[in-house]
């Protein structure tokens, strides 16, 4: 589920427990677990709620100073049903960085790795990518975004959603300026790459 930057924190410290949303259709599911920028939630409930039935409690459980505030910030599509659902989250690790830790690599994980990384090969409009991009995180850790993104003749965001599909495999690890390799990552270059790229700094 996508999330303004503000909302971030609270989400993470557990105050928000709450959100709305215009949507077609229901996007989530009871019982559902979904990734957020604060951690992952668990959907509790989720039904169709009108604008004159949002209360200011609704509101500051979502994260706004008042209903009236809440609905401001819907996205201006009054055709569509207004969502209200409520979740909690979990607290467990992130199974990504359970995976992303996990540098005992078997056979077995190697083939099954190097399959996943050719399936998003295959399936990128600019060609294989894969190996080209965690080379140039071990080369440099910790480095901006956009940085990276010009190294490979690639716009920013692009570049951004392809670092996060490594991510989904325990392979990188994001941080608030550049990514790294996760052990994981790290232990996969290894044994594909007995010398791996030098590392150029985060500067």
């Amino acid at each position: 589920m996508l999330w303004l930057k503000r909302f971030w924190d609270p989400l993470a410290a557990g105050e928000i427990t709450v959100t709305f949303r215009r949507w077609k259709a229901p996007q989530v599911l009871v019982g559902g677990r979904y990734r957020t920028p604060g951690g992952i939630i668990e959907v509790e409930e989720v039904a169709i709620a009108e604008a004159h039935e949002v209360t200011d409690l609704d509101a500051r459980r979502a994260g706004h100073e008042s209903a009236a505030a809440l609905l401001a910030d819907l996205p201006d599509r009054p055709g569509l049903p207004i969502y209200r659902i409520s979740f909690r989250l979990v607290e467990e690790p992130d199974p990504r960085a359970v995976l992303a830790n996990s540098a005992e690599l078997t056979d077995s994980d190697l083939a099954d790795i190097d399959k996943r990384l050719a399936r998003l090969d295959r399936a990128s409009s600019h060609g294989a990518w894969t190996r080209q991009v965690l080379d140039l995180i071990a080369a440099h850790p910790r480095r901006r975004a956009p940085d990276l993104a010009q190294m490979v003749g690639m716009e920013t965001a692009p570049f951004k959603l392809d670092v996060r599909k490594l991510k989904n495999l325990g392979l990188t690890i994001s941080h608030r300026i550049g990514y790294e390799l996760s052990p994981r990552g790290a232990a996969y270059l290894t044994s594909r790459d007995p010398d791996p790229p030098v590392s150029g700094g985060s500067g």
